[in-house]
């Protein structure tokens, strides 16, 4: 993170302050706001929030409203707590207002942890002995909170894999005996150790430790393995699996392309009850997974890959987060997920891998 922060602008600087003032109480912020609050014109807004979103610092949700996100809000504030002392101290030793004050403030800390010139005055050396000390702080509260989020990592990533265990062993004991009570309770187990996998890669991704071994992979071999594993639950659910081998390859990385696969099964099993799932290959780079389910709400579709949103049609038992890590790691692998109603009836979601696909 400190090499992220030493490549921010000024301007950025000044825009997630600005933002920091503004989404208080988990409130957002509009574009207006922003404009009005820096004096700028609306283009040039739009243009580093796009940035601000693009580096994780913010991002975008319903009607356009900005929000600052964890990593955005921990920056800014220690920009904050330092750019107070700067401004003050500015104000005083160089007679600066408090405009200029903020804008030498924040050009200021654009540049740190680079080497300061050499002071030449009383004032300066003071200024100097003080942006050195602030340096010292953030890079120590830097190091604490890298410390304590790897902690926290590590913490949950264990109970994760301890908790795996348990699950093997019960879901052993429900196989041994063919009744409809053990199929219902196999099905929420499944449901459980779906959850856990699923809690396994939100810290792998969040960690920016995703591992991601991109190759030329066999599109059908990954099919095939997210087929046994949901198998039983086509079945309990009496779902038409329709599905040809497509003999193609793709390059990608094949344990996080079987995730994806992996939670578009999911979402047929809970919405295409009785019906069919059906996986075509439409291009070399595109796979269709189409089911005759009950659909998508309409409202819900500009939002099925939110983090955490859960649509009209939830059972209420979903985390929100399975289409929404699979829309990020495709994304990180140069590809595209969308889904969308079919026009008889259910849903359909469409994969388009990396234009390298071969």
């Amino acid at each position: 993170m400190a090499d992220e922060q030493r490549t921010l602008t000024p301007s950025a600087i000044k825009y997630l302050l600005a933002l920091l003032d503004l989404c208080q109480n988990d409130a957002g912020a509009r574009c207006m706001d922003i404009a009005e609050q820096l004096r700028v014109k609306k283009p040039s807004v739009h243009s580093m929030i796009e940035n601000l979103c693009a580096a994780g610092l913010a991002e975008k949700k319903k009607y356009g409203t900005v929000f600052l996100t964890p990593e955005g809000r921990a920056q800014a504030e220690r920009y904050a707590a330092c750019c107070s002392l700067l401004r003050g101290r500015m104000q005083q030793t160089l007679g600066l207002n408090e405009a200029d004050a903020r804008s030498a403030a924040c050009a200021v800390l654009a540049q740190l942890p680079d080497a300061l010139p050499e002071p030449e005055t009383l004032a300066e050396r003071d200024l100097t002995n003080l942006l050195e000390r602030l340096q010292e702080i953030r890079e120590q509260e830097l190091t604490d909170w890298r410390n304590r989020q790897q902690e926290s990592e590590d913490y949950y990533t264990a109970w994760a894999h301890q908790i795996k265990t348990p699950i093997a062993v019960m879901g052993m004991t429900l196989e041994a005996e063919d009744t409809e009570e053990h199929r219902e309770l196999s099905a929420e187990l499944f449901r459980i150790e779906q959850y856990v996998e699923m809690v396994l890669s939100y810290l792998r991704l969040g960690s920016g430790s995703s591992d991601y071994v991109f190759r030329e992979c066999d599109l059908d071999e990954i099919l095939r393995q997210a087929i046994r594993k949901y198998a039983s639950q086509f079945i309990r659910r009496k779902i038409r699996l329709v599905y040809e081998p497509t003999g193609r390859r793709v390059l990608t990385d094949e344990k996080w392309l079987l995730f994806i696969v992996e939670q578009v099964f999911s979402n047929c099993v809970k919405y295409a009850a009785g019906g069919t799932v059906a996986i075509t290959v439409a291009e070399s780079e595109v796979l269709r997974i189409a089911d005759t389910g009950i659909g998508i709400a309409p409202e819900d579709l500009p939002r099925i890959f939110e983090r955490f949103y859960k649509g009209k049609n939830s059972d209420g038992k979903s985390f929100g987060i399975g289409l929404a890590l699979s829309r990020m790691i495709i994304a990180e692998q140069k590809g595209t997920v969308k889904a969308e109603n079919r026009k008889n009836a259910g849903a359909m979601f469409t994969l388009r891998f990396y234009k390298g696909t071969v």
